[in-house]
C-alpha cells in the first residue's frame, strides 16, 4: 500500500500511463452520428422540444462523452453531467472515473471526451503551466478562462464552491504536537523529518500545485520514506487512525473532516490556488450547442460548498452510489426539466 519511490518515478509513472488511458477512451466527440470526427448539432426544433432539460434546450439525436477523474466528488459531478444531457434528450456515453488531472485533460484535448469538470487552480498551474496562483477566485476564473480559450476549451459557469487542497491531522494529534497552521508543519518537518509522515495520491506527490510546491512555498522537505502513496479515498481514515500517517492530503469539501475528527492545517501563506469548478467543454461541441451554457447554469449555481459536501457525505459515509445520490440532487432542485 505504501510506496517509497522518488516523486520524480510517480511524476513519470504517472504520464506515461496517461497515453494509454486516453486511448482507451471510447465514444469519442459528440456528434448526432457518432462520428468523433463531427462536432455536436443541436439538433431537434428547439421551438418545440421533444426533451428539453432545465434550461429548455433540447439535445434529442446528439450524442456525448462525459468524463471525470476518479474521487468522489468527480464522480458525483460527471453523474450529474450525464443525467442533465439524458434529461435534455442526449445520448451519453460514460467515460467517468478516469485516473489523475493530465489523462482526463488530454482527453478532452484529443477530443476523446467532450466534457469534464474541472478546477481552476488545476488548470491555472496543471494544464497551462503557470506557476503561480492569480489571487481571488473570481479572478482566478477569469484569468483560466481567458487562457484556455487559446486553447479552444470552453469553461462554462463555475459552481461556487471551492475545493482546495488541504492538508489535515487527527484533531488530537495537531493538539497534541501543537500545529495550527502549515508553517508550523513546516517547522516541525525540519525538526522531525522521519516523523512528519504523509499519505497523499500520486498527482499531489507530483503536482507543482501539491507537495513539491508547498515544500518550496513553506521551505521544507519531507524524505520520501515518510511519504505512502495511496488512493485517495483511503487516507482520512488513515490519518484519523495516524498509521501509517500523522498527516495526509485531502479536499476541503471531504465530508469526513467533520466525521473523523480531523483538523485542517491553515494555509496561512495563502499558497493552494482557489478550485472553484466549472465545466470544460471544447469548443467546437459548445459551438454546435450553444444552449449547454444555459443548461448547466442552473446546476452550477446549486453546488454551493455545503451542498457539495452533503453529496460526498452520502457516497463516502452513507455507502449509496454516485448516480443515485447525483439523480437526488437534481431532482430535489428541479434540475432535470420535464
Amino acid at each position: 500500500m505504501a510506496s517509497s519511490n522518488h516523486r520524480m518515478s510517480r511524476s513519470a509513472a504517472l504520464l506515461g500511463g496517461l497515453a494509454l488511458l486516453v486511448a482507451a477512451c471510447n465514444g469519442g466527440g459528440a456528434s448526432p452520428s457518432g462520428d468523433s470526427s463531427a462536432p455536436a448539432s443541436a439538433g431537434g426544433d428547439s421551438s418545440a422540444p421533444a426533451s428539453a432539460g432545465a434550461g429548455g434546450t433540447d439535445l434529442s439525436g446528439v450524442e456525448f462523452t462525459v468524463g471525470s477523474k476518479e474521487f468522489t466528488e468527480q464522480l458525483i459531478l460527471g453523474q450529474i453531467t450525464i443525467q442533465v444531457l439524458e434529461a435534455a434528450g442526449a445520448t451519453v456515453t460514460d467515460e467517468t472515473g478516469l485516473v489523475g488531472s493530465p489523462v482526463v485533460r488530454e482527453a478532452l484535448v484529443a477530443g476523446n471526451i467532450d466534457m469534464y469538470w474541472e478546477y481552476t487552480g488545476t488548470g491555472w498551474i496543471t494544464h497551462l503551466g503557470n506557476e503561480a496562483p492569480v489571487a481571488g477566485a473570481e479572478a482566478q476564473y477569469d484569468a483560466v478562462a481567458e487562457a484556455d480559450a487559446e486553447n479552444d476549451i470552453a469553461w462554462l459557469e463555475p459552481a461556487p464552491f471551492n475545493n482546495t487542497y488541504a492538508i489535515a491531522a487527527a484533531t488530537a494529534m495537531a493538539d497534541e504536537l501543537g500545529l495550527a497552521t502549515l508553517t508550523d508543519l513546516a517547522a516541525y518537518a525540519g525538526e522531525n523529518p522521519d516523523e512528519t509522515t504523509i499519505c497523499a495520491a500520486a498527482e499531489f506527490l507530483a503536482r507543482d500545485d501539491g507537495l513539491p510546491g508547498l515544500e518550496a512555498a513553506y521551505g521544507f522537505e519531507v524524505p520520501d520514506s515518510s511519504l505512502s502513496e495511496l488512493e485517495l479515498g483511503l487516507i482520512p481514515p488513515l490519518v484519523a487512525e495516524g498509521d501509517p500517517c500523522v498527516f495526509g492530503e485531502l479536499f476541503a469539501t471531504d465530508a469526513r473532516i467533520v466525521s473523523l475528527d480531523l483538523t485542517i492545517l491553515e494555509d496561512d501563506q495563502e499558497f493552494f490556488p482557489s478550485y472553484l469548478p466549472a465545466l470544460n467543454v471544447r469548443q467546437e461541441v459548445l459551438d454546435a450547442n450553444p444552449g449547454l451554457a444555459d443548461l448547466f447554469a442552473p446546476v452550477a449555481a446549486a453546488l454551493d460548498n455545503d451542498t457539495m459536501t452533503a453529496l460526498n457525505a452520502q457516497v463516502d459515509i452513507d455507502g449509496e452510489e454516485p448516480a443515485d445520490v447525483a439523480r437526488a440532487f437534481l431532482e430535489e432542485n428541479g434540475l432535470l426539466g420535464g
